[in-house]
């Protein structure tokens, strides 16, 4: 019975995490207003260990979560509390608004013509950098961009918050002075690139929108260009595959964190990857525990990492990110995602324990991994 209560409580756990999604609420603001529920209340630090989530980042995360009449920030207690609402009193709150807001809504809906929202145009530099910094303030996983050398300063403070919330940031700066401090990046950028031409200006996040549009729309030199906002996955992926098959490989890297502590767990795959390179460039061995997206968990040593994220390069294309694991044992019977273990003839050829592994859609890797750990050796 115990395990049949068990699995009942995780798939309600689902379901509430679903439902509050529906609301607008994103991962981090669900985790974070689940943590205060279940405190009641508590101190910033604490919802931040919970949560999981940076404590800086609680204190945005609680002022919208107080907008939407969910919890209460007590800014006068020293530390800051925050406090949840009744759930009762809380969804009765929502309701009305939702309800007052109604038949202005449906006025509205019957005064227009029907059009998609998932494309926009803009037009003014103003609204490309107020996109920018929306876009990248909603980043949880994943922040690609291609800007204007002058445009960096006006989003750092973004930049930063995302990769304080550990997204992998890529940055390729156009236009950008040879001598100029790379120093800046530190803590803004996971790698950053340069380029001397003007690139076009692009932006990917979390592989689900993107804004792309000519550089002169955010450099100001010209006033009569325009970009594209989109919210559509596959365009948006069509996108982040032209930034790194196009723009990326022809910049140069001025700018390499440096490896995170270790065990760490990463939902973004290319994240994972990054740092894996990172700590084997270092000369750290390094072990990983990879659930697969519908096979068994592996476990084992990362023999060799495939990315073109950083310098060198030891990808097969551009796009291909790979971690190659020598297992420690027997992985049940899943079929694997592809056809991995084809190597190119510069590469060493896979050992029999050896299975590669690649992120969500992945197809010429043995596996898909929904999450990934790296631990020390």
């Amino acid at each position: 019975m115990s395990g049949d209560s068990s699995r009942s409580d995780a798939a309600g756990d689902r379901d509430l995490r679903s439902e509050l999604g529906a609301f607008g609420l994103s991962e981090k603001e669900i985790e974070t207003y689940l943590a205060v529920l279940e405190r009641g209340e508590a101190k910033a630090s604490v919802i931040s260990e919970d949560a999981g989530v940076s404590k800086r980042y609680v204190y945005s995360i609680a002022e919208r979560l107080e907008r939407r009449g969910l919890v209460r920030v007590n800014e006068h207690a020293a530390p800051t509390t925050v406090r949840a609402r009744p759930p009762r009193e809380a969804i009765a709150a929502l309701s009305q608004r939702l309800e007052a807001i109604t038949p202005a809504l449906e006025e509205r809906f019957a005064e227009t013509e029907p059009q998609t929202s998932q494309f926009e145009t803009v037009r003014s530099r103003q609204t490309a950098l107020k996109r920018l910094r929306t876009m990248l303030s909603e980043a949880e996983s994943e922040a690609f961009l291609s800007i204007p050398e002058r445009t960096y300063s006006e989003i750092q403070a973004e930049l930063s918050e995302a990769v304080e919330r550990g997204a992998l940031v890529l940055l390729l700066v156009g236009g950008a002075d040879a001598d100029a401090d790379e120093r800046r990046f530190d803590g803004a950028a996971s790698v950053v690139r340069r380029w001397t031409e003007d690139a076009p200006f692009m932006l990917t996040v979390d592989n689900r929108s993107a804004i792309v549009g000519d550089a002169g729309l955010l450099s100001g030199t010209h006033a009569d260009e325009t970009a594209v906002a989109l919210s559509q996955e596959h365009i948006a992926g069509s996108v982040l595959g032209s930034f790194i098959s196009s723009f990326w490989p022809v910049a140069t890297e001025t700018y390499v964190t440096e490896p995170c502590p270790l065990p760490a767990t990463f939902d973004a795959f290319r994240h994972a990857v990054l740092q894996a390179c990172l700590h084997k460039r270092a000369g750290n061995d390094l072990r990983v525990r990879v659930e697969t997206e519908d096979g068994p968990e592996i476990v084992g040593r990362v023999s060799r990492v495939r990315q073109a994220i950083t310098e060198p390069v030891t990808s097969g294309f551009p796009v291909e990110n790979s971690i190659v694991v020598e297992t420690d044992g027997a992985l049940g019977d899943a079929e694997p995602a592809g056809n991995a273990g084809e190597v190119s003839d510069d590469e060493p050829a896979m050992a029999a324990d050896e299975v590669t592994v690649g992120g969500r859609g992945a197809f010429i890797e043995d596996y898909r991994a929904e999450s990934v750990t790296l631990l020390p050796e």
